[in-house]
């Protein structure tokens, strides 16, 4: 049954994107959200394993896979609350050969979580630019330089490929220092990178440049996060994912016209000295509407992320990038 007022949880990270939901500068006709605000790293693990909330950022990796085998607790909106270039992620260890991503093929290439996003469009990378299939590489997984690190939901990977869980106690860095392993598929620095260490190398010293380079040729800004609605609540409230993605757009557009008066603003109110350079180079490469949101100009991006869950051994099955989304946004 239907009702006319709805009290929902929303979590998401903090993402400036979204932060006008939560503070209710944005809202919903008919609905009273009870903000949460959690890293990715306890989101997607809670959103896979036990639908916590009623409406919750999602891995699009760990989505799509659970639709191929079967079906999700959550039907998704076309709001891309994150999206990252990924060329900035290759890592190798100086002195292991390694000189572009082509002799990644037969090593032994770290990565924190096989099914991850960021590790999905880097072996896509990999595949559709460089020829190297992610059968071709043997795998370890684990945390990246802290921690422990696991995969959120199980692997059915074919014979005789090997993905293979680290020690715990262990980390990728410390690895690849030790000359364990070749190379790192990273979804941010490592920290002895960061701190100066030599034997870290990025296969991309200019990731810039590439990743430009890489959204003309594609057209693509890898989508990594996307929005989910727990489908008991969309299928009693039909006209709430609607609601919900205007809502998430009119978050966007806020965020980016802040932006937007702090980089044309007469005094610099960000902490970063060269934000107009930022700016300028970003809307000369990719345009003025740079992150975009809906299903029609991202369909191809979907797709591909699809077709690499494929034949990266995730999914199951082939997944229809518009089964991914509720009818209602299917238009956006």
């Amino acid at each position: 049954m239907r009702v006319s007022h709805l009290e929902l949880t929303l979590a998401t990270w903090d993402h400036d994107r979204v932060m006008a939901l939560h503070d209710e500068r944005v809202t919903v006709p008919g609905i009273t959200l009870q903000s949460h605000i959690h890293p990715t790293s306890k989101l997607f693990p809670w959103a896979v394993q036990d639908a916590r909330f009623d409406i919750t950022e999602m891995s699009v990796s760990s989505y799509v896979l659970q639709l191929s085998r079967g079906g999700s607790d959550y039907t998704a909106i076309p709001a891309f609350v994150s999206r990252a270039f990924r060329h900035n992620g290759f890592f190798a260890r100086a002195g292991s050969g390694i000189k572009t991503p082509a002799d990644f093929a037969g090593r032994r290439i770290g990565v924190p979580e096989y099914q991850m996003t960021a590790a999905l469009w880097m072996r896509g990378i990999l595949a559709d630019e460089y020829g190297v299939k992610c059968d071709d590489i043997l795998w370890r997984t684990g945390a990246l330089d802290e921690g422990v690190r696991r995969e959120r939901l199980e692997l059915a990977l074919p014979d005789g490929m090997v993905v293979e869980p680290i020690s715990e106690g262990d980390t990728l860095q410390d690895m690849l220092l030790r000359g364990e392993i070749d190379g790192l598929l990273a979804p941010k620095p490592p920290k002895a990178f960061l701190e100066g260490s030599p034997d870290l190398v990025r296969l991309f010293p200019d990731f810039e440049a590439a990743e430009q380079a890489y959204h003309r040729k594609t057209g693509f800004f890898p989508i990594m996060h996307l929005i989910g609605i727990r489908k008991s609540v969309a299928d009693a409230n039909p006209d709430l994912p609607r609601k919900l993605y205007d809502a998430f757009v009119e978050a966007r557009d806020l965020a980016m016209a802040r932006l937007r008066s702090v980089w044309l603003g007469n005094a610099n109110r960000m902490t970063l000295p060269w934000l107009n350079a930022a700016m300028e180079r970003t809307r000369d490469s990719m345009g003025p509407d740079y992150w975009s949101y809906g299903c029609t100009a991202n369909m191809a991006e979907m797709d591909a992320i699809c077709r690499y869950s494929l034949t990266q051994h995730l999914s199951a099955a082939t997944v229809n990038p518009k089964d991914l989304f509720h009818p209602s946004v299917l238009d956006t």
